[in-house]
């Protein structure tokens, strides 16, 4: 789940926007174009306000007669807002939405389906990343959000400490992981986690008490996220999927043996010393594993395409500019990398008064034009291909980095999508502090299958 900012509530107002075309010329009808009309759109990361500021200029000179009002707020913050302003009718007329929040919007039925508004009645799944537009089509099989993005998971890792290391980027490339030893990847963590003597821990007389650097960061126990920056790439990798089916899933499958084994091996790593505590990060709201890194808490972490930004600037405590690295998530039993596959859309509300008029600014979110001037600005991969070429030609050339361990896991189709569930609220509340009573390690992770039962209740009950 993409947390990207949790900074203090910014807005940005963009300048008078112009909706020039006809509504009615698009099909759309009503007066949604009319001079005066404002259209409402939130979001929750302040690193893409620019390049969505950069889109609403672009369709303020192409469409005359409406403004745009962007405005964002931290994760947390957003998510409370966009919640009550569904009770109040303050809603936005035009949201960033989440796949992680999806469920429960259909559920309450506050989306309006852009297949019944003119502009977006046209849009296509074909027009998108494969598996980016089902995302977003409830069960009675309308869509209820146009993609904007997608994101896979990577490791990130400080070269400086991987070469100290004596680990070249080719085993880093070629790392291979089992539930039983842990494979390359155990090693190679094992070699880069240091103690406070200057042991690592692959030589005899490591302190796994008083640890120095930890190879590996932890993003804590996952239960919010689906795992998908903790566990997700080594479940995956085994062929394992959290639904029976995806999306809109019958029954769960915590309470299969090879999933309980790959989930006690990965904590595992904090028992054996190469993965900080629960404690020690501060709980699953704790210390982001960019800081870990930064810190020179841990040599290198998995996490998110839409943290490229954050990682190729990070600095160390004298200011200089850490040289940071990418590699692919390692080969599973399967034989074969996973990720979780992860998009966000644009989502309009039933409450707007101006739907025409908002259709209008999703469509043109979610087309060619404003997808390549955000895949221009390296934060994100947009989700239509000439948008994500745009977003690989800025890291190649403005950052020198090679994104191809997150791009290859889409043309690889080594990708799941991510999870999708009625009662996703409460789904997670279940979910989270039992991942993370396994982390600690106050509960065994045999008790995933009494998790399993009670995740099952709640789609049955759904279902009813």
């Amino acid at each position: 789940m993409r947390r990207r900012t949790t900074t203090r509530r910014t807005s940005v107002v963009a300048g008078a926007l112009a909706l020039g075309l006809s509504l009615a010329a698009c099909g759309g009808g009503g007066s949604g174009g009319s001079s005066g009309t404002t259209v409402d759109y939130w979001m929750w990361d302040a690193s893409q306000v620019p390049g969505y500021q950069r889109c609403a200029d672009a369709f303020e000179r192409a469409n005359p007669g409406t403004r745009i009002r962007i405005t964002q707020y931290g994760w947390d913050d957003y998510w409370s807002k966009i919640t009550a302003g569904f009770i109040a009718d303050t809603a936005p007329d035009v949201f960033v939405n989440h796949v992680s929040k999806f469920p429960q919007f259909t559920d309450l039925d506050v989306l309006r389906p852009l297949d019944e508004l003119g502009p977006t009645r046209t849009i296509t799944d074909a027009e998108f990343q494969p598996g980016l537009g089902q995302l977003w089509k409830g069960q009675d099989g309308k869509r209820y959000g146009a993609p904007k993005d997608w994101d896979t998971v990577a490791v990130f890792y400080d070269k400086r400490k991987v070469a100290a290391a004596g680990i070249t980027p080719q085993q880093l490339s070629t790392m291979t992981w089992n539930p039983t030893d842990g494979g390359s990847f155990q090693r190679i963590v094992s070699r880069l986690t240091v103690d406070e003597r200057g042991r690592r821990g692959d030589q005899a007389g490591f302190d796994k008490s008083r640890v120095r650097t930890y190879g590996f960061a932890s993003g804590g126990g996952g239960g919010d996220n689906w795992g998908q920056t903790q566990w997700s790439p080594f479940t995956g990798s085994t062929g394992w999927q959290p639904l029976d089916q995806n999306p809109w899933g019958r029954t769960f499958r915590f309470d299969e043996p090879g999933v309980q084994r790959t989930i006690e091996w990965y904590f595992g790593l904090n028992r054996k010393g190469f993965m900080p505590s629960y404690r020690e990060i501060g709980g699953s709201e704790g210390t982001s594993v960019d800081k870990q890194v930064q810190t020179g808490q841990a040599a290198m972490a998995i996490s998110g395409s839409w943290m490229l930004g954050t990682f190729t600037s990070l600095t160390d405590a004298q200011g200089k500019k850490l040289d940071i690295g990418i590699a692919p998530t390692p080969v599973g039993p399967n034989g074969r990398r996973a990720s979780m596959f992860n998009g966000i859309a644009d989502s309009i509300t039933r409450s707007s008064d101006s739907p025409q008029a908002s259709a209008q600014w999703v469509k043109f979110l979610s087309g060619d034009a404003c997808q390549q001037i955000i895949g221009r600005s390296g934060v994100v991969f947009p989700a239509r291909p000439a948008g994500t070429q745009a977003a690989i030609d800025y890291n190649r050339t403005e950052r020198r980095i090679d994104v191809s361990p997150f791009t290859d896991q889409v043309r690889d189709r080594t990708t799941f999508l991510f999870p999708m569930t009625s009662n996703s609220a409460d789904v997670t509340a279940l979910m989270q502090p039992q991942l993370d009573a396994i982390y600690i390690g106050s509960e065994k992770v045999s008790s995933l299958t009494g998790l399993n039962r009670q995740l099952d209740d709640l789609l049955a009950l759904a279902a009813k």
